[in-house]
């Protein structure tokens, strides 16, 4: 190829002195195209100390990967200097300005690298660049935990505490999210009340004030009630409503298994031996009436006329619904803690153990169940990015360690502002130049 080709490609992939591509082979059979880089300088400055005018000790050979040209894989190859430094006495490799120290890949490329891994699985992300999974969760690493380290969290007043299954069994991770950024701040392995607790140093570290949050909004867990008042004593509690309203449909869920195990006969003689009528019971207990079937209308308003259990633990579900939609309505703390009182106190005469167990357990924290009713904050955000997290981790068939699974959490849900940015960007229009009543008139062609 001519000189004017080592030229154009020095100037593509933004060389200056004293680098500069001095050869490019293409080999459109093996589908790559290698550019050969070299440094003219017989002199450069010390990496180590920074003093000028150092000489080269001799030179060392590293390879890239780039962004592809094309259809074929494009590679760089450079002879990189070492530097002897008469001054601080250390012989240093110069950085080359393409790429991050030990890397064997193109600061582009990994730029490109990140911004697929943040909407599509990892390993889908690899085959496509063609590269070994591993090579981009070690990147995903590398370049989240630079960024995380500028985070600022000054400033965050409301957050949102939830777990989340890592995987099957007993594996879980606690999530923090600013409820109004919007945002993942933190994420750690466990459940337990020392999670809050590294939350806390978390928040520190990052330049945000523990005095300063005002609430914080959760389910249940006896774990994280314990570190928020030990760690967040000026917090308010709020018991996210979705997660009280789960609690009820758990418990009527245990009642109805206890039932058809426990009284088989009974339920077949007042619902029918029908399985469909059974399954339309199952799950028009479960679904907002809205949206019942016409079949589960017809079983739905048999099983209201029923001295079942099962009908009991749905009258007080739906109760409970009601008692959250009076709340918000009335917007009355006083109004509203009457009539969560008046259901605990249905519920434990109900003689059904689990309302009896809910019931205790909305009693005893009664003051955050009714601000959860009442202050609009609550967990759906962090629900739903949990629920993307979930479908991430099926479309990726697992996460091998916790590690790339918090990676991959604060890639894509904490907003982090010093992330490589995508070197795909749009190309700048062309425009050509037109003659109207011989007046030049810009016209975009492209």
């Amino acid at each position: 190829m001519s000189i004017g080709v080592e030229a154009l490609f020095t100037s593509a992939l933004g060389l200056k002195s004293p680098w500069e591509v001095v050869k490019v082979e293409l080999d459109t059979a093996k589908r790559r195209i290698d550019f050969e880089v070299a440094c003219n300088a017989k002199q450069l400055p010390c990496p180590a100390c920074g003093v000028n005018g150092q000489g080269i000790h001799d030179r060392v050979r590293r390879d890239w990967r780039h962004l592809d040209f094309f259809q074929n894989e494009a590679w760089l190859h450079a002879d990189v200097p070492r530097v002897d430094c008469g001054a601080c006495g250390k012989t240093t490799t110069v950085e080359a300005p393409w790429a991050r120290p030990g890397s064997g890949f193109t600061l582009l490329f990994e730029a490109l690298a990140l911004t697929l891994c943040q909407s599509m699985p990892v390993a889908h992300a690899a085959s496509l660049l063609r590269v070994n999974a591993k090579q981009l969760w070690r990147r995903i690493e590398h370049y989240v935990g630079m960024a995380r380290a500028q985070e600022d969290m000054n400033g965050v007043a409301v957050v949102g505490i939830d777990d989340l299954s890592f995987r099957r069994g007993q594996d879980y991770v606690t999530l923090v999210h600013d409820l109004e950024g919007k945002r993942l701040l933190f994420m750690t392995e466990g459940r337990k009340h020392g999670t809050v607790i590294d939350f806390k140093a978390n928040l520190i570290a990052h330049g945000g004030d523990p005095d300063h949050i005002k609430h914080v909004c959760m389910d249940m867990s006896a774990a994280y009630t314990k570190g928020v008042t030990e760690m967040l004593p000026q917090a308010q509690i709020s018991f996210d409503r979705f997660h009280v309203i789960a609690l009820a449909n758990e418990a009527m869920d245990a009642v109805r298994r206890d039932e058809m195990r426990d009284q088989p006969r009974v339920v077949r003689a007042a619902m029918g031996t029908d399985r469909k009528a059974l399954k339309g019971m199952l799950w028009g207990m479960r679904k907002d009436h809205a949206d019942w079937s016409v079949d589960q209308i017809n079983t739905m308003y048999r099983l209201q006329r029923l001295n079942l259990k099962s009908a009991r633990a749905w009258r007080l579900k739906e109760g409970l619904r009601s008692t959250y939609a009076a709340g918000v309505t009335s917007n009355c703390p006083q109004q509203a803690e009457a009539a969560l009182k008046r259901w605990i106190s249905w519920a434990r005469r109900s003689r059904l153990d689990p309302f009896k167990k809910l019931a205790t357990t909305l009693k005893e924290r009664l003051a955050g169940v009714v601000r959860g009713m009442l202050d609009g904050r609550s967990n759906a955000y962090v629900e739903a990015m949990n629920g993307m997290l979930q479908q991430t981790k099926r479309a990726a068939r697992g996460f091998r360690t916790v590690k790339n699974f918090v990676a991959i959490a604060y890639l894509r849900m904490s907003k982090l502002k010093n992330l490589p940015i995508n070197p795909m960007q749009p190309a700048a229009p062309i425009r050509s130049t037109i003659y109207r009543a011989g007046r030049p008139f810009p016209l975009k062609t492209a």
